[in-house]
């Protein structure tokens, strides 16, 4: 219930600020245009695969601490794995839920001009690639809050979200977005896990000193 009542009003402060703001638009496109038609051609590669791996890291993330804390035995480590798969399945929920009700075209629809260069096919309101991005990210730094495991995680997530308006698919109003539901999700998620932890030891503690 805590979260769902605070995905709830994130959902809705976003979609508030956005809908009410009359320069998101100008701002955007301005931003978008300088990024995409003057960018490095040459790095359109390594910004493809940015943008075409975030599938497979975020997949692949959670099952190989899974299977790390599987192989060691060790129920601590697979209940982060858990948790992850978790915070990734409410930010995609979220983010898809956002991108229909809002239901933004694309940049390339828009404005014919820029040069699309990856496939962009959903509403475009929030990055989908970013928020998953972020939610890998943020669950990966919240179960290991290590300066060597957080530094690169977000290198890697600003990679995906820059690498969405390198490729002329997002505005930058839908990256920053798609950012912030990520790690809000993830952090949502992860501290209702810790609160449901809290009442099942707690519980115990009960049971245990009742008897």
């Amino acid at each position: 219930m805590f979260l769902v009542l605070q995905m709830k009003h994130l959902i809705a402060i976003i979609i508030i600020l956005w809908s009410t703001s009359a320069q998101t638009q100008n701002y955007d496109i301005n931003i978008l245009r300088n990024i995409n038609l003057n960018r490095n051609r040459d790095l359109d590669p390594t910004f493809h695969f940015f943008s075409n791996s975030v599938n497979t890291v975020a997949i692949a993330t959670p099952l190989i601490v899974y299977s790390a804390g599987l192989i060691g035995k060790n129920k601590d480590i697979k209940r982060k794995g858990i948790v992850m798969v978790e915070s990734i399945i409410v930010s995609t929920v979220v983010s898809k839920s956002m991108k229909f009700i809002i239901n933004r075209e694309r940049p390339f629809v828009t404005y014919p001009y820029l040069e699309k260069r990856s496939d962009g096919g959903s509403p475009s309101f929030p990055s989908g690639h970013t928020e998953a991005a972020f939610a890998t990210a943020t669950s990966l730094s919240l179960a290991f809050p290590k300066w060597y495991v957080i530094v690169p995680s977000y290198i890697y997530a600003g990679s995906v979200g820059y690498s969405r308006m390198h490729l002329g698919v997002h505005y930058p109003s839908d990256v920053v977005v798609g950012a912030l539901v990520g790690t809000a999700s993830s952090y949502f998620t992860y501290r209702g896990n810790k609160w449901l932890q809290g009442r099942k030891k707690n519980s115990i503690k009960d049971q245990v000193l009742g008897d």
